[in-house]
């Protein structure tokens, strides 16, 4: 696979052009401490005002009836109540429990989160979603970084995250604002 040859070379020769160019094909971004970590990033264009889908996407518990990932609840508030940062959101679906924890919250442009845990074999999950003026309404950014738990199974992951985010934002979009 020619991105593991560009992985391999950067290896051994250090220089950063091969990692560049094996992490974007690769689907892998690294972190802060250096590790290559699965990466995903999906947008969205939304015909409504940023405030509106802000509003609706941060609405946590809303979810349940729009996005398609199972029931929504929140296990905590957060700062501005309910849903700003400490907010923990808990997604149930076929018996799996996540637990998502609001780390920044920036009305109407960013929030982030992590999973903090559940019934998913990943780790180090720290997810951004960032809204931004289209000129169709807003366009959502939804990206994650992660590790699998189970070793040589990250890319599987990362294409059922990829799945996941894609068909919330279609729906997401398809909402009644």
């Amino acid at each position: 696979m020619l991105a593991v040859a560009y992985l391999e070379a950067y290896q051994v020769t250090g220089r950063s052009d091969f990692a560049d160019v094996a992490r974007r094909i690769l689907g892998y971004v690294q972190s802060e401490t250096g590790e290559l970590m699965q990466h995903v990033e999906v947008q969205q264009v939304i015909e409504a005002p940023m405030q509106v889908v802000w509003d609706r996407y941060t609405d946590h518990v809303s979810w349940t009836d729009w996005a398609g990932l199972g029931k929504v609840r929140l296990d905590r508030e957060g700062i501005p109540p309910p849903n700003g940062v400490g907010c923990v959101r808990v997604i149930s679906s076929g018996g799996i429990k996540v637990f998502e924890e609001v780390v920044s919250f920036d009305p109407p442009e960013r929030m982030t989160y992590r999973v903090v845990k559940g019934g998913i074999p990943i780790k180090d999950h720290l997810g951004e979603v960032v809204f931004e003026p289209h000129q169709r309404g807003t366009l959502v950014t939804w990206r994650c970084r992660f590790n699998s738990k189970i070793p040589g199974l990250g890319g599987c992951f990362r294409l059922l995250v990829t799945t996941l985010f894609r068909n919330a934002l279609k729906r997401l979009s398809r909402t009644q604002f």
